[in-house]
């Protein structure tokens, strides 16, 4: 027996089980009340064949690309989103990353595992960097918080310092998508010393919201021109551009 299963009880009886958000009792730690969770909107199926992109009821053949997949084929190899952005997701996104609430790392990280491919001890976890400044700021990376639970039930390889940010950026909320790829332009680079560990590796490249792709995308480039065989994205939640910026104005910031 674990030793956090040991201690449950008297852990339970201290602090007794509540959902995060709204403080209704749980039977359990670490889950959300049936109400929170019903908030929660997961991707569903059909979907794009290329970047998972859910296309409601509309019915589509097998392997059928979305519209902005076909305009611009994306470099990465999937996108594993635990949830689509709303109101429920992003109060989630801001306890962990403002709120310090780092226990709720496991519960997100929930949500991304089924969409995964089959993992093996052959993929590297890779979360999307910091800049050194925001990471003392803050004192953690949540990207990382969610590649350790993704690596932990993987079993895939966790490699944290394989990218990093060379430059600060400021928060990407509010801008377009050519100011986003602008102000990420040389940003993310690989870590000269890890080089070695990309070549032909399979990678989940791990952050918490995809909003534009903008960070996402740069961390890709970086992951193949190193080598990579396969980088697929996984998040907690994803913004799609037809809602994209109807929550924004209340994240201060929605992309790392």
């Amino acid at each position: 027996m674990k030793l956090s299963e040991l201690f449950a009880p008297v852990i339970d009886l201290v602090f007794p089980p509540r959902c995060p958000l709204c403080g209704a009792g749980l039977a359990n730690q670490g889950g959300l009340c049936g109400e929170c969770w019903a908030g929660l909107a997961m991707p569903g199926e059909p979907s794009c064949a290329a970047c998972q992109r859910p296309f409601g009821e509309a019915q589509v053949a097998a392997r059928a690309l979305c519209a902005p997949c076909l305009a611009k084929p994306p470099r990465h190899d999937g996108i594993a989103a635990g949830t689509l952005y709303n109101d429920t997701s992003r109060r989630l996104v801001l306890a962990l990353k403002h709120g310090r609430r780092i226990a709720l790392a496991p519960l997100l990280a929930r949500t991304i595992m089924p969409r995964l491919p089959q993992l093996s001890a052959e993929w590297l976890v890779v979360p999307v960097p910091l800049h050194r400044w925001r990471l003392w700021r803050r004192g953690f990376n949540q990207s990382a918080l969610l590649g350790i639970e993704l690596a932990r039930h993987g079993p895939a390889t966790l490699a944290v310092d394989i990218l990093v940010r060379r430059k600060p950026t400021r928060a990407l909320g509010g801008l377009g998508r050519k100011a986003r790829a602008r102000m990420l332009e040389g940003a993310i680079a690989l870590n000269p010393k890890q080089a070695e560990r990309i070549r032909g590796r399979n990678v989940v490249l791990v952050d918490d919201v995809m909003t534009s792709g903008a960070t996402s995308n740069a961390c890709v480039a970086v992951l193949k021109r190193a080598g990579a065989n396969r980088v697929v994205i996984a998040c907690f939640a994803r913004v799609l551009d037809e809602i994209e910026g109807r929550h924004e104005p209340q994240t201060k910031t929605p992309e790392t």
